[in-house]
């Protein structure tokens, strides 16, 4: 019976999408004036003066151990030293001798291994000391073999969503963090930022069409409220944003605003979920429609949030142990150094984390009605 519905059926009319672009297109030009206004006009801030420690690579082509006078507390490559030679800079060629790196943290080095040092300056002359490994050649091998795999499985889609990903990073790093350093609140910069990338990256990964116009609508408004809600939470439980040595030192070297630089994090972490959400919600609306194309808006909207309740359901346990994964070691450390477990989770570091997994699910749980009533809406059809 399917087989006699024509391709048309699918309500994506020439006036559907004069509407769509009618609504999108201020859309874009606000956003595109917000990132002339904010872009700084001197670039990239660059410190006046470099630290005195300069890094420098080498290659490790001999050690000579030795025994230990006595045992190491932290010990990692023994005691004696290591023949280095330097492959870049004014002593490229030269070869210099180090002592063993050890300690929490250090790298654990072998012969051929590609270090990185840093030279400092001494009574005696230069000095030099391992501080870690070259990955370079390991990471562009890792790339590769993402880009392979992404290509040989997307094909023409992995292609557009390798793009997509490069004007992300293009976007953070030319245009957000830019204009953070510059001093414009962190906030309207990642909101405007969160923009870009979403107009510029749905639409060249899924083509303009009906379906990723809604799903942008659909994703700009779950993160205007994802913003709001968040600079409501932050305030009203008195979130600093510095809870580490990097954070304080991001806000006292720069003269960043470390609440703001939070609320910012928030906005831009909970985009990467929310157009996943969006997307999917919205192509699940079309193919029903294309499906049934007798369905109305009831039929289309309750089909298509039966779908959106699982995939939150998965959504959100992903970003817990996303949030999670990434502080883990911060959660130890406080576990283990507090007896009460009020103490733990009202502490500023847990419960930043805390606001950034609630608010970034309530934004989640927002965007499901939000886009399937906008695709339901768009691909009903007309009683």
């Amino acid at each position: 019976m399917g087989a006699h519905h024509p391709r048309h059926a699918v309500p994506e009319t020439r006036r559907m999408q004069r509407i769509a672009l009618v609504v999108i297109a201020p859309i874009a030009i606000v956003t595109l004036a917000a990132m002339v206004w904010l872009w700084p006009a001197e670039g990239i801030p660059v410190p006046e003066q470099r630290g005195s420690a300069e890094q420098v690579a080498g290659q490790v082509t001999a050690i000579d151990r030795e025994e230990c006078p006595e045992q190491l507390p932290d010990e990692v490559n023994g005691c004696g030293t290591a023949t280095v030679r330097v492959t870049e800079g004014a002593d490229k060629g030269q070869d210099v001798e180090v002592p063993l790196p050890n300690g929490t943290g250090a790298p654990e080095v072998a012969e051929d291994d590609s270090v990185v040092m840093i030279e400092t300056a001494s009574p005696d002359g230069e000095s030099y000391t391992i501080v870690d490994h070259q990955r370079s050649t390991g990471l562009w091998v890792l790339m590769a073999a993402f880009t392979l795999a992404l290509v040989a499985f997307g094909r023409w889609r992995g292609l557009t969503a390798l793009a997509g990903l490069a004007v992300t990073f293009a976007l953070l790093l030319f245009f957000v963090v830019p204009a953070i350093l510059a001093g414009e609140p962190p906030l309207l910069v990642a909101i405007v930022g969160s923009c870009a990338i979403m107009l510029t990256v749905l639409y060249l990964t899924h083509g303009f069409g009906l379906s990723t116009t809604v799903a942008v609508l659909g994703t700009l408004i779950s993160l205007t409220l994802t913003g709001l809600l968040s600079a409501a939470t932050v305030a009203a439980l008195h979130l600093t944003g510095v809870t580490d040595d990097i954070s304080a030192s991001v806000g006292i070297t720069q003269g960043v605003n470390t609440q703001g630089l939070l609320l910012a994090g928030i906005v831009i972490g909970s985009l990467g979920v929310l157009d996943d959400v969006t997307v999917t919600q919205a192509a699940t609306v079309t193919e029903l429609a294309r499906a049934n194309p007798s369905y109305r808006f009831g039929q289309l909207y309750r089909a298509g949030s039966r779908v959106g309740r699982s995939h939150i359901a998965s959504v959100v346990n992903t970003i817990i142990l996303a949030y999670a994964g990434s502080s883990l070691p911060l959660l130890i450390l406080i576990v283990a150094n507090n007896d009460s477990f009020g103490a733990v989770v009202t502490d500023q570091i847990i419960a930043q984390e805390i606001v950034r997994s609630v608010v970034a699910t309530l934004g989640l749980i927002a965007a499901v009605p939000l886009t399937t009533a906008l695709a339901a809406l768009t691909f009903r059809k007309d009683p």
